[in-house]
């Protein structure tokens, strides 16, 4: 195990971490998608609200009020409902209490001198959110060695007793400031881990299938089944669906994907009504090469996705436009929607994040980061049609805090790029 892990805290991850603000169950849908836009891993901390303001919380207090993680493919499933399809100014409306999925296990509250290698143990059974006091700054030794002295480790100093601390050596252990915290996500983890790839060597070069983490056991729908069947149970790590073509050799062949990520900014009404009305393939792919355009309904613009140049030119009148994988927010490509191409040439943002069982962990993680994506799929290194699996944040955790496996001389060589 890399001594990276074991040298540094928590608290060196939070320098300039915004103050949390708890987005409770009784705010609405449109506040839900407003602040998703804005997050990380595409999903938000919901919390019950303060039964009593001013009151000093403990952990426990904090832990009893958090609800759940709420992302966008949760948005994305309730708006796809029929009564809420029927009225989406009354959907908009509707507090999130009614749409997360409570599960309290999620979020872990730690002290910011708790060491890295213990945040990430947690992170790997499942906790996706650390709430981590704010402090004021970091005195005396490096951060590094902030909680080390003769081979223990301190806890916080007690600031409302002096005299317990007048014997204790001076680190740089932070003072909290009470009741203001700051949120780490998986992501900002593997920002840090990224950072220290030298002195996790040679795991970074190893191939994700010398390294074992490519997980086989994915959640799929076949691309000519409705596409709302794929919420029927949500996955929730990765939360994501692979859209696949069946092939003759009894492989799967991955054309798309459902997720909170692909549907992280998009158009929310539009892709509901897609969900609810077209096959897998059809949503992921884009419309335009199965139906006219003649058959598909007028959607108003989601006021929190306009273009602005539209809302500039149309003196903020927002205009109904035609359903295609464009208005989701899927398709970059500006091709004219009226010509008769290929589905090729529809892919844009809703191609699948793929690599091969041959790249690197780094590679993998650098894909992770610039996408944003909390998951690639796993290619065939043979045959890019054949999907085996997919790699997310667990995963890639689970590797860098064990030691590297002895080579096989039958293991493909790692593919950095």
């Amino acid at each position: 195990m890399a001594s990276v892990f074991l040298y540094h805290v928590v608290g060196d991850l939070t320098v300039g971490k915004p103050e949390l603000v708890e987005f409770t169950e009784t705010q609405t849908v449109e506040a839900a998608i407003r602040a998703i836009g804005e997050s990380t891993e595409c999903g938000i901390p919901v919390w019950k609200t303060r039964s009593q303001k001013g009151l000093i919380e403990n952990a426990e207090m904090r832990r009893k009020r958090f609800v759940g993680i709420l992302n966008s493919l949760d948005i994305v499933a309730f708006l796809a409902r029929e009564e809420c399809l029927a009225d989406q100014e009354k959907a908009m409306k509707t507090p999130v209490s009614e749409v997360v999925l409570p599960d309290n296990s999620l979020l872990k509250e730690l002290d910011p001198a708790t060491r890295l290698i213990d945040a990430l143990e947690m992170m790997k059974q499942g906790v996706k959110r650390l709430l981590v006091p704010k402090s004021v700054v970091w005195r005396g030794m490096s951060k590094r060695f902030s909680i080390l002295y003769n081979g223990k480790w301190l806890k916080n100093i007690d600031t409302s007793n002096p005299a317990a601390n007048a014997n204790r050596p001076s680190t740089s252990s932070p003072v909290p400031i009470r009741d203001k915290f700051c949120c780490l996500s998986r992501e900002d983890i593997i920002r840090f881990i990224i950072g220290c790839l030298g002195a996790l060597a040679p795991i970074p070069l190893s191939s994700i299938y010398s390294l074992g983490i490519i997980n086989p056991n994915y959640c799929s729908i076949e691309a000519s089944r409705p596409a709302i069947d794929a919420t029927q149970k949500l996955p929730s790590d990765p939360p994501a669906v692979a859209v696949i073509d069946p092939m003759a050799d009894d492989y799967n062949k991955i054309i798309g994907e459902i997720s909170a990520t692909k549907l992280w900014k998009c158009d929310y009404f539009a892709a509901a009504w897609a969900l609810a009305n077209f096959s897998a393939g059809q949503f992921v792919m884009g419309v335009e090469d199965n139906i006219s355009s003649s058959s598909l309904p007028d959607f108003a613009v989601n006021p929190m996705v306009t273009d602005a140049n539209t809302a500039n030119s149309c003196g903020g009148i927002v205009r109904p436009k035609k359903f295609s994988s464009r208005s989701i927010g899927f398709v970059s490509n500006p091709t004219n929607s009226s010509l008769s191409v290929s589905r090729s040439m529809y892919r844009g943002r809703s191609a699948p994040l793929t690599c091969k069982e041959t790249s690197s962990l780094a590679a993998v993680m650098a894909q992770m980061l610039s996408h944003r994506a909390t998951h690639v799929w796993v290619t065939d290194a043979e045959n890019e049609d054949h999907l085996v699996g997919v790699v997310g944040y667990a995963d890639i955790l689970a590797a860098v805090t064990r030691p590297l496996p002895t080579t096989n001389p039958e293991t493909p060589p790692a593919q950095v790029c």
